[in-house]
C-alpha cells in the first residue's frame, strides 16, 4: 500500500499524512451517493471540544474511494462524531431513521454537521437510513407512529409479521433493515451492538448483497466480522490522524487473533497485571 500525498490535511502541529488508496476493481467514486467531504474550521468555535480531537482537527477533506466505508479506532477518537455528522449534513434526523424522520428527545448534536460541506454524485438515493444503536428504540417507537390507519398485517409484514417492540433489540434491528430493499445510502454507527456473532454475519451478507446493487454504507464499526466485508474501504481514527488501512491491521482484527490463538497465555498476563 503506497503512501500518496495528502488532500489538504493539517493541524496545529504541522502536516498529517493521510494515506489514499486507489481502492477496488477499477470502481467509478462517482457512483457513490456521498462522493467527498470537506470540514470548513472556520464554522467551528475557536474553543469547541471539536478542535480536541486530534484525528478530527487535522482533516480538512475526505474522499469516499468505495461504496463501503468503515471508520475503525479506539473510543474517543471521534468516529461516531463524525459519522453523526455526515447523516446530519445529508439531511437525518440526528437520532437515526430514515431520512423522513422527524424527532427528537434529546438534544446534544455537536456542530460539525453545520460546517461539513459535502459532494453529492449524480444519483439519488432509492431509500435512505441512519442507524445509532443507543437511540434505535425511539426510531422504532417512531415507526409505529407512521403506520397510521395501514393494517396491521400489511404494515409488519415488511417487518417479519410483528411490530419492532415485540422482537429483540438484534432482530428489530435486522428486521427494520431488511426492509430495505432497493439501493440507497445507509449511514451506521456500531451496527453490531445488539448482534450476536451469528446475526453480525448475517448483516455482513445484507451489506454485500446491498453494495453489490448500488448501496453505499459509510459505518463506524468495532466489529472484526463486519470489518472483514472483501473490498471496503477501512479508515483508522488511532494515533491522531485519520488513514487508510488494511483488514488485519485493524485493532479489532489483531485482539480477536490474539484471543483466539493465545487465550490462555493473554488471559494469565491480564490477570496477572491486572
Amino acid at each position: 500500500m503506497r503512501q500518496d500525498k495528502g488532500i489538504g490535511l493539517k493541524n496545529s502541529i504541522g502536516p498529517v499524512p493521510f494515506l489514499l488508496c486507489r481502492g477496488g476493481a477499477g470502481r467509478d467514486m462517482n457512483n457513490n451517493f456521498i462522493q467527498s467531504i470537506r470540514i470548513d474550521w472556520d464554522q467551528i468555535e475557536p474553543d469547541s471540544y471539536l478542535r480536541s480531537i486530534e484525528a478530527l482537527r487535522g482533516m480538512e477533506a475526505l474522499d469516499f474511494r468505495e461504496n463501503i466505508t468503515f471508520f475503525v479506532g479506539e473510543n474517543g477518537t471521534g468516529k461516531s462524531t463524525l459519522i453523526e455528522a455526515i447523516a446530519v449534513a445529508y439531511g437525518f434526523n440526528p437520532e437515526g431513521g430514515t431520512i423522513n424522520y422527524r424527532f427528537s428527545t434529546f438534544d446534544d448534536v455537536s456542530e460539525l454537521g453545520s460546517a461539513i460541506r459535502m459532494v453529492k454524485g449524480y444519483r439519488r438515493a432509492k431509500s435512505n437510513y441512519f442507524f445509532r444503536a443507543e437511540s434505535f428504540f425511539n426510531v422504532a417507537s417512531k415507526a409505529e407512529d407512521y403506520r397510521d390507519m395501514t393494517p396491521k398485517e400489511v404494515y409488519y409484514a415488511r417487518y417479519g409479521g410483528k411490530s419492532l417492540h415485540e422482537q429483540s433489540h438484534g432482530e428489530s434491528f435486522l428486521a427494520y433493515f431488511q426492509s430495505f430493499d432497493r439501493e440507497g445510502l445507509y449511514i451506521m454507527d456500531e451496527p453490531e451492538a445488539a448482534l450476536s456473532p451469528q446475526r453480525q454475519l448475517t448483516l455482513l451478507i445484507q451489506i454485500a448483497k446491498m453494495a453489490q446493487q448500488g448501496s453505499q454504507f459509510i459505518i463506524a464499526s468495532h466489529s472484526p466480522i463486519l470489518l472483514g466485508i472483501p473490498g471496503a474501504d477501512i479508515l483508522s481514527f488511532d494515533d491522531g490522524e485519520i488513514r487508510r488501512c488494511g483488514y488485519e491491521e485493524t485493532e479489532s482484527y489483531q485482539v480477536m487473533e490474539m484471543f483466539i490463538n493465545h487465550r490462555e497465555r493473554l488471559l494469565g498476563r491480564l490477570l496477572e497485571e491486572g
